[in-house]
């Protein structure tokens, strides 16, 4: 198997609300399903409460361009109220590696996203398809999280 060719995506979003409140809202999983965009039919099929910490797996169905997907993640770093990291065991991605950082900054909070991954098809596949679907994906979280938030625009 040939080496894998990966793409990095990052973003950074200030909200005006301090880390210790900004941290449990993204250690409730369930909380992603109100930041993900609706166009992905997104379910947690994980039941019950999902503790998070290190080895946690959660499972996931979503539509990607119409198509059903099962995904799974597992975090794979923990380290609250500072940052934690999920990688996918199984999906779409041939890597899906998401580090969640939260920066005190400004009286508020610097919640940033660094997302390594790898699709099949390699570098054309993600140019064509992949890499504007993120985009798209966290501009919508963006928009979701500041409203949670109270971000004034």
């Amino acid at each position: 198997m040939g080496q894998l060719t990966t793409h990095v995506f990052q973003t950074e979003l200030w909200v005006p609300v301090p880390r210790e409140k900004v941290f449990p809202f993204f250690a409730a999983a369930r909380n992603l399903e109100t930041i993900t965009p609706p166009w992905l039919n997104f379910k947690i099929l994980t039941p019950g409460e999902i503790s998070m910490r290190v080895g946690a797996l959660i499972d996931y169905q979503i539509r990607i361009h119409g198509f059903p997907v099962c995904w799974r993640t597992e975090i794979t770093s923990w380290n609250p109220p500072f940052s934690f990291c999920d990688e996918q065991q199984r999906g779409p991605y041939r890597r899906w590696s998401h580090t969640h950082t939260f920066v005190e900054k400004s009286g508020g909070t610097l919640c940033r996203d660094e997302v390594i991954y790898a699709v099949p098809g390699g570098a054309l596949v993600n140019k064509l398809f992949v890499q504007r679907d993120v985009e798209n994906i966290f501009a919508y979280r963006a928009e979701a999280l500041k409203k949670y938030f109270g971000v004034k625009k």
